[in-house]
This record gives structure tokens, sequence and C-alpha cells, in this order.
């Protein structure tokens, strides 16, 4: 499970999150999920060792290509999602992890 692996690679390098939503209990649709996006200068999206970086203060791309990157198949925003300042990060992948998350 992915956000197993998450949990698992945060509490391994001591990253603590100052706010944990359950994907299962409170779901970000469309409109949630742009918002989110509108908040940060970075978006990473990760699907196994795939990785997808957006500058969205230089090259924005449209909302069509950044929901593909940010829902999964039901619709909802892909968890795990991890907001580190500015940048947005969808999915997991180890070494993006370790890169970002320093």
């Amino acid at each position: 499970m992915t956000c197993g692996k998450t949990q698992e690679f945060l509490a391994s390098h001591k990253v603590s999150a100052t706010e944990q939503v359950d994907a299962k209990k409170k779901t970000f649709k469309d409109k949630e999920a742009l918002a989110l996006a509108a908040e940060a200068d970075e978006l990473y999206a990760m699907k196994g060792k795939k990785v997808v970086h957006f500058d969205l203060k230089k090259n924005r791309p449209d909302d069509g290509v950044l929901l593909s990157h940010m829902l999964g198949p039901t619709g909802n925003l892909r968890a795990p999602t991890l907001r580190k300042g500015k940048t947005l990060i969808i999915g997991f992948n180890e070494e993006t992890y370790a890169e970002l998350l320093k």
C-alpha cells in the first residue's frame, strides 16, 4: 500500500505532518484539487518510478492536464498527497521523497 510506504518513509526520516486528512473520510474532487494546485509553485506527480514535475509559476499546464496527474480513477485526489511549503507532492516515490523532504 502506497500510503503505508509513505508513513514508513516519513517515520524513518523523522518527518512529521502538521495536518493529516484521511482520504477515506474527506474526498477532494476537481475543484478542491485545483485549489491545492493554485496554492503551489511546484507539483510533483508520481506513479511508480515515473515522476512528472510541473513548475506552476513559470509554465502552468491547463486544468485537464493537472487533474489527469492529480486525480485517481475514482475522481478523487490521489493518495498520498503531501504539501511542503509551496510544493505539492502526489503519489509515492522513495527517491523523490528523499530529495524533496530533506
